[in-house]
């Protein structure tokens, strides 16, 4: 049967595979406490600590309210701590508290289950494939989003997905 326009396209399938990872490891995680934002938030703090809470919430794409609210239950529950930069008080940079390591931990144990379910009967190379082919994706899409949308060659046939 050929393709349709309204058959499943990479874009969809990127999405659904993404949500139903997200789902998974939402069901894997419900016992631990934090939600779905604060795991994100936590996890990305992790590679990035020390960094600026308005630096989080662009890579985040999240308004700055709305982290600052996320942060605040962190703190709370004493995961991260807001701390001042060194040189502009008006900055601050967020820093993982001891009780978080171990959390982080479990939730990384979490996420190499929900991989592994994910990518059950591919093979090593189809992994690394997988992994190498995503990659170059991200970074052509990288790419492409700092040029003006004019810049960009339009379809000579609409493509969804």
């Amino acid at each position: 049967m050929a393709p349709g326009p309204y058959q499943q396209t990479l874009g969809f399938i990127l999405n659904d595979t993404a949500r139903l990872l997200r789902k998974r490891f939402e069901q894997r995680a419900r016992g631990l406490g934090p939600t779905r934002a604060q795991w994100q938030v936590l996890s990305y703090l992790a590679r990035n600590e020390g960094i600026q809470q308005s630096a989080l919430a662009d890579i985040l794409e999240l308004e700055p309210i709305t982290l600052g609210r996320i942060i605040d239950r962190l703190e709370a529950a004493d995961l991260i701590e807001r701390r001042r930069h060194p040189h502009d008080r008006r900055i601050w940079q967020l820093h993982l508290e001891p009780k978080a390591h171990g959390l982080l931990a479990q939730m990384f144990l979490i996420g190499d289950a929900t991989r592994e379910e994910a990518l059950q009967g591919l093979s090593e190379a189809d992994r690394v494939a997988l992994t190498r082919i995503l990659a170059a994706m991200k970074s052509n899409l990288i790419a492409a989003c700092d040029k003006p949308a004019e810049a960009a060659q339009e379809p000579r046939e609409v493509a969804h997905g």
